[in-house]
């Protein structure tokens, strides 16, 4: 199976949904925060690895904490993962702090401060 092919990219949005649901609904660790989603996953093509990119609305100690929680939690997770799904091999799971929507958010008040800024600029 390819990286890019159409079964792989099915795959991964199948784990990502079941992935996320393990996440709300199966795992119970304090540590996760309850504002945690799963943004992307990509699973390998031989289905021996996965990488969950995970993002959360919250500070540092937060992210850091729920981080910490969903790696001690990752077994757990990868039998639930196998027990919901029917799969050749189930993949490790490998979770990774996602900061893209942070980023973009950031920017995106960046702009729309530079663009009051230049209004105000204007007017006077």
């Amino acid at each position: 199976m390819r990286k890019n092919s159409i079964k792989n990219t099915r795959l991964n949005e199948e784990v990502m949904k079941e992935l996320s649901n393990i996440i709300r609904n199966e795992i119970k660790d304090p540590r996760i925060h309850p504002l945690t989603s799963v943004s992307q996953v990509e699973v390998a093509p031989d289905l021996k690895t996965c990488k969950a990119y995970i993002s959360v609305l919250g500070d540092e100690k937060e992210k850091n904490d729920t981080i910490t929680g969903l790696k001690s939690a990752a077994g757990y997770a990868r039998k639930c993962l196998a027990q919901s799904m029917n799969l050749r091999n189930t993949p490790e799971i490998r979770f990774i702090l996602d900061e893209s929507i942070e980023y973009g958010i950031n920017m995106s008040r960046k702009i729309d401060e530079l663009k009051r800024k230049e209004q105000s600029d204007g007017e006077d």
